[in-house]
């Protein structure tokens, strides 16, 4: 085991360092390829995680928004509907940065929504305490409507 390959144990925060200064002297033979292989992927997984998360959270403000808006009452409505859209605005916010500074991410948009959609309905339905089967079984948004500001679903 090299030197790097222990400093990654001991420290990683040094063996950042190491890595990046060895990277940009261009000492390519004396990196830690096995970790720094690790390392970036890890990193790339990282960023899909943040994606689908976020999206499971916008997708589950979007169903509660589309299934529960017209069964609250009135005054219900107003305090909801203000903290359904503040959490919608935010997360849409939010996605559009990561997919500005990740635009490769828009490559695994579309399998994002799917797999985040079945853990929305989830959180939805536990929220608003309604069962999972009266939201549709997949997605009735499309990636430009889960996107897109100023698009709320009709209610129903």
């Amino acid at each position: 085991m090299s030197d790097l390959s222990l400093l990654y144990e001991d420290d990683f925060s040094a063996w950042t360092a190491q890595t990046i200064a060895l990277l940009r002297q261009g000492r390519f033979a004396d990196l830690d390829i096995e970790h720094l292989a690790e390392e970036l992927n890890d990193m790339g997984k990282s960023r899909r995680d943040e994606l689908v998360n976020r999206l499971r959270v916008l997708l589950a403000q979007l169903l509660k928004w589309q299934f529960q808006y017209r069964r609250l009452t009135a005054r219900w409505a107003e305090i909801e509907c203000k903290g359904w859209r503040s959490a919608i605005i935010e997360q849409r916010a939010a996605l559009s940065y990561l997919l500005d500074m990740n635009p490769g991410l828009r490559s695994v948009l579309a399998d994002g929504i799917a797999e985040a959609y079945q853990q929305a309905v989830e959180m939805a339905a536990e929220e608003i305490e309604v069962p999972t089967a009266i939201f549709p079984a997949d997605c009735p948004y499309d990636e430009g409507q889960v996107l897109a500001r100023g698009y709320y679903p009709p209610s129903e």
